[in-house]
């Protein structure tokens, strides 16, 4: 995940000051916020005299148009303008250069996206916009799921209240670009807040169940009918590698790809006799669904071997989810 670095955020020095230090500890790109004021491209002006860092440009303004010159003038590498302001539908023209994005506060649905499917990226606004040190709102990881869900091909850029732990979970989620502000230029140093931001020890204050992939969503199939068909076809269609087992509601235990390759080779000789139910794993490792990222992350040290999903379980041997960590190997490669 991109760490886009808010310059207006640092209240203690020079812009330059700010910029060769962001720079210096190797940040993405630059985060510069524009309040409907159009002096912000002679600050742009000057950053791209002191660096070549990409410009994350985002502007909050009823009246869009008067900024579509200025970005031919000055083009940037991304540019959002804020849904809530605009008084009609947004038309960037399409000689603006630079990857577009619409910014969504937290109240606002993702299906205002809908109009603006030709975009590169949404950014989910996480605290209120303006706001510097807020705290990060746990809806905005629903949000985050489920654009995901209806854009696969979409990138989703986070702004607000990002520490070390929400960085954490939105790598997890696969989220392409995070914006911190405060948090870089609140510690010792903006080299220590970047290790923080990348860092896999978390203090955590958010729960599974904040983040996980909900029971609705997940690939179950029920034990009293299952069938060999059903179980590829729920492992095939959930994407993860395996799917949950439940009996009268209750978790029983996971069939995943290695659990069916495993019976077969067991079973060469008698496929046609391989008993689906001979596949189940009923003590794979879990979590419970209100640990948090902490707990998560020793549990997975003390494995001896790689995990790629947990099955969030509740003290009722409920199925209520599933963690993957598919986006964040990603992420870190």
């Amino acid at each position: 995940m991109k760490i886009s670095g808010s310059i207006y955020s640092d209240k203690n020095r020079s812009l330059k000051e700010t910029i060769q230090d962001l720079e210096a500890h190797q940040v993405d790109m630059l985060h510069v916020d524009c309040n409907d004021d159009l002096s912000v491209f002679d600050d742009i002006k000057q950053i791209r005299n002191w660096c070549n860092l990409p410009i994350d440009l985002h502007i909050i303004t009823e009246t869009p148009e008067k900024y579509f010159q200025p970005l031919r003038d000055c083009p940037v590498e991304f540019v959002t303008f804020q849904y809530e302001q605009l008084n009609e539908p947004l038309n960037i023209p399409e000689d603006i250069k630079g990857e577009k994005g619409l910014a969504l506060i937290t109240p606002t649905p993702i299906s205002a996206f809908d109009e603006y499917s030709s975009f590169d990226f949404v950014l989910f606004m996480a605290t209120i916009p303006g706001q510097s040190g807020g705290v990060f709102d746990a809806e905005n990881f629903r949000k985050i799921r489920e654009f995901k869900k209806k854009y696969p091909q979409k990138n989703v850029h986070v702004d607000g209240g990002v520490n070390g732990e929400v960085s954490f979970i939105l790598r997890n989620m696969g989220v392409h670009s995070s914006v911190s502000g405060s948090f870089l230029f609140k510690g010792a140093s903006v080299g220590q807040a970047m290790m923080d931001l990348t860092k896999r020890a978390i203090q955590s204050q958010f729960k599974i169940k904040d983040f996980m992939i909900p029971h609705k969503e997940c690939p179950i199939v029920a034990m009293e009918s299952m069938t060999f068909k059903q179980v590829l076809e729920s492992i095939d269609k959930g994407r993860l590698g395996f799917t949950i087992i439940e009996k009268e509601g209750e978790f029983e235990g996971i069939i995943s790809n290695a659990d069916v390759r495993k019976s077969m080779i067991k079973n060469f000789e008698d496929i046609a006799g391989l008993a689906v139910t001979e596949m189940i794993n009923h003590n794979p490792i879990t979590i419970d669904a209100e640990a948090n990222v902490d707990d998560m992350l020793k549990l997975i040290r003390q494995q001896s071997f790689p995990v790629m999903y947990l099955p969030v379980i509740n003290s009722d041997n409920k199925a209520e989810g599933i963690v993957t960590f598919v986006n964040l190997i990603k992420g870190e490669i």
